[in-house]
């Protein structure tokens, strides 16, 4: 039996493969290293993931946001083998590698995430070939949803949005500078808190000024990170995460202006992670 897993920060999206290539599914929270040990990982897996496994886990493959370095992975893969102990096979790897094979599949192409954060990737069939390193939230993110939050909030405050949609965004919201710059700075997970405003761009992108804005994001971002990897014009580009999923109109339309062939467009990885896993019939 095989365990699949893609763990973002607020949930993890399993699936089960056992003997005979039937395949289920569960979801528990997010397991984050930076924010769980590993015995309230095991915790959370013997709680709400292991009634759903009805026979012997011998593979496990887990893909999550924070996994990256040997000390995170192995608070992971510690809490997996307390729940899992018969599995001989216990991998756990960062989100973007899981977003690079659930895209790409055994294919070289390059991979990019477009969510409440951004991220990106060239991968070489197996492995993450180069990328071009993500600063986060404050410093980078561009064209993820905490980046067109924060632009859509900035442009409100700053007066710079076109008086009708000013005048929707303050009834919906009901927000001034003192209560934005108190969950920008005081507050725990800024990113969470702008990119929750990304939803207002989405509803009115017929609009003029919110299409440029999320036109201008996704041109950000190919110019700084797509454009930046090797023979980027070779390969193609594909795409996971909420925002790529949902905009995926107007992100077509900025990669044909920098000439990037767009291949496949997913909301969550997990599809082709289990494609990538399953063994292959005889």
């Amino acid at each position: 039996m095989i365990l699949i897993a893609d763990s973002g920060a607020t949930k993890t999206d399993w699936r089960i493969i056992d003997t005979d290539g039937n395949i289920q599914q569960a979801k528990t929270i997010g397991l984050s290293p930076y924010y769980q040990t590993s015995e309230s990982i095991a915790q959370e897996l013997t709680q709400h993931l292991l009634p759903s496994v009805t026979g012997i886990v011998n593979e496990i493959y887990f893909y999550g946001t924070g996994c990256a370095g040997e000390e995170p992975c192995n608070i992971v893969r510690r809490g997996l083998q307390a729940v899992f102990s018969s599995a001989h096979t216990v991998e756990v790897d960062s989100d973007m590698l899981g977003a690079a094979r659930g895209l790409c599949g055994h294919e070289a192409g390059i991979a990019c995430i477009l969510g409440t954060g951004s991220n990106n990737c060239l991968y070489d069939g197996h492995s993450i070939a180069d990328k071009i390193p993500s600063l986060g939230f404050w410093l980078g993110d561009e064209g993820s949803g905490g980046y067109l939050g924060k632009k859509v909030v900035v442009a409100f405050l700053q007066k710079e949005m076109p008086e009708e949609l000013a005048e929707k965004f303050a009834r919906r919201y009901g927000l001034n500078r003192e209560i934005v710059l108190e969950n920008a700075y005081q507050k725990p997970f800024p990113n969470r808190y702008f990119a929750s405003f990304s939803k207002f761009v989405f509803d009115n992108r017929t609009h003029p000024f919110t299409y440029q804005l999320a036109y201008d994001a996704f041109l950000e971002f190919l110019t700084k990170y797509v454009c930046k990897l090797p023979n980027y014009q070779q390969y193609k580009v594909h795409f996971v995460g909420s925002v790529a999923f949902y905009y995926n109109d107007i992100l077509r339309r900025a990669a044909a202006e920098k000439g990037i062939t767009i291949g496949h467009v997913m909301e969550t990885p997990i599809a082709g992670l289990t494609l990538y896993h399953r063994p292959v019939e005889d």
